[in-house]
């Protein structure tokens, strides 16, 4: 790994340690990152603009490393004073890239993905053309994957309820263009094989209390514990023909043993995805063709 992968794999780092604070958002910056790259593609963009993009994605919430835990897994509605904390983020994340020597090329995704065209959006209040095309890329995506995913507070909707969404607020709350172009791509499958996985081929599986929070990684075998990270609920891993999913337990054998009893939080604790993390790495250097 030259320089450059190095310097990039460590903004990947980072950025993955911060969604692990939040046990619900397993695979939201791979998500956000994949669906940025298929718009940005679709948008006929070159493929270095393409790899940009797709990096900002993922790192575009690196700045909710200064949240209270307090407020990033609250379950009831935030107060005015908790969604003041909550947009501060765009605006930390940036400064915490402003000594990183790759920091150009991810800040605008990073500070700018929740201004609006209409002009309230934060932190700047930009409008339209003043927002660059890698933000209204990544503020898009970002609310599509909050939207069908998971959280402490709610079920994710599906897919088609979260495109009306998007359509009904193209050109207020989203850029008009980008967002009828996402909202086609949706309509003819492009996203489905994104939505609701954490790497390539590899869906969420479903905790039976808490819903598709079980994240397994591509070098996990049959056999291998996985665990779901809000409950503490342990099953093991399935490949077979091919597919990967979980053993399950069925109600019944759940409320017989509660799934916290045997499992030390030493176990619970989030570990990076390295192998992924260098997948993306060794793409997107070579995509941007930056020297080693």
């Amino acid at each position: 790994m030259n320089y450059v992968e190095e310097l990039l794999k460590s903004l990947y780092v980072m950025a993955s340690m911060v969604e692990a604070r939040d046990a619900y958002t397993g695979g939201h910056l791979w998500r956000v990152s994949q669906f940025s790259k298929i718009l940005a593609t679709a948008k006929g963009l070159p493929d270095k603009d393409v790899a940009r993009i797709a990096m900002g994605g993922f790192l575009h919430d690196l700045g909710k490393i200064s949240v209270p835990d307090a407020i990033l897994g609250k379950t009831g509605r935030l107060t005015d004073k908790e969604y003041d904390v909550i947009k501060t983020h765009p605006a930390i994340g940036y400064q915490i890239l402003s000594g990183h020597p790759l920091s150009p090329l991810a800040q605008d995704a990073v500070l700018f993905h929740h201004e609006r065209p209409d002009g309230k959006g934060y932190p700047q209040g930009l409008k339209s053309d003043a927002i660059s095309i890698d933000a209204k890329i990544v503020g898009i995506t970002d609310a599509f994957d909050a939207m069908t995913s998971t959280r402490s507070y709610r079920r994710g909707m599906p897919v088609e309820k979260a495109l009306a969404i998007i359509e009904e607020c193209a050109g207020s709350q989203f850029d008009a263009e980008l967002s009828h172009l996402f909202i086609r791509l949706g309509r003819e499958g492009a996203l489905d094989h994104t939505v609701g996985h954490s790497d390539t081929g590899i869906p969420l599986q479903k905790c039976l209390s808490c819903g598709p929070t079980i994240v397994i990684r591509r070098e996990q075998k049959t056999g291998d514990y996985v665990y779901c990270r809000p409950c503490g609920y342990r099953t093991t891993v399935i490949r077979e023909n091919g597919s990967i999913g979980i053993q399950s337990l069925t109600k019944n054998m759940f409320a017989k043993f509660p799934p916290t009893i045997h499992v030390p939080d030493a176990e619970l604790t989030p570990e990076v995805d390295m192998p992924l993390i260098q997948e993306l790495v060794a793409e997107a250097a070579n995509l941007l063709a930056l020297p080693g």
